[in-house]
C-alpha cells in the first residue's frame, strides 16, 4: 500500500488582540478543518483515524508557536506538523499591539493500494 493525497484544505486563523501565534496557528487549522465533513476514508474502506494529515502552519516568528497545541485540534488520524514564517502582523495605530494572521494547510493522506 502506498499513501495518496487524498485533500488538501486551507484556512486563516488570527489573534486580533494578544499577539498569541499558538492561538491564532490553532483558529488557522481549526478554519480548515471545520467546514466539511470528510468521507472518504469509508469510501475507499479505510477509517477517519487511518488518516495522515500533514499540517503546515505559515507565521511571521514560527518558534512561537506550540506545535502540540496545534496538533491537538486534528479530530482524526495522525498528524505532523511544519511551522514556517508567512503570515502577517499587523501593528495597531499607537505601535503597542500586534494582531497576528496565520495560515494552515492541512494535507490528509490514506494508505490505499495501488491500481
Amino acid at each position: 500500500m502506498t499513501l495518496r493525497r487524498m485533500i488538501v484544505e486551507i484556512g486563516m486563523g488570527t489573534d486580533l488582540t494578544g499577539a498569541d501565534y499558538t492561538k491564532a496557528a490553532v483558529r488557522a487549522l481549526r478554519d480548515a478543518l471545520w467546514h466539511n465533513s470528510l468521507t472518504i476514508a469509508a469510501a475507499v474502506g479505510r477509517t477517519a483515524d487511518d488518516m495522515v494529515v500533514e499540517v503546515s502552519i505559515g507565521v511571521p516568528k514560527p518558534e512561537l508557536v506550540d506545535k502540540d497545541a496545534v496538533l491537538a485540534v486534528l479530530p482524526h488520524g495522525r498528524g505532523k506538523i511544519e511551522v514556517v514564517k508567512g503570515g502577517l502582523e499587523i501593528m495597531n495605530d499607537a505601535g503597542t499591539n500586534l494582531t497576528v494572521m496565520a495560515n494552515a494547510a492541512a494535507t490528509v493522506y490514506l494508505d490505499i493500494p495501488e491500481t
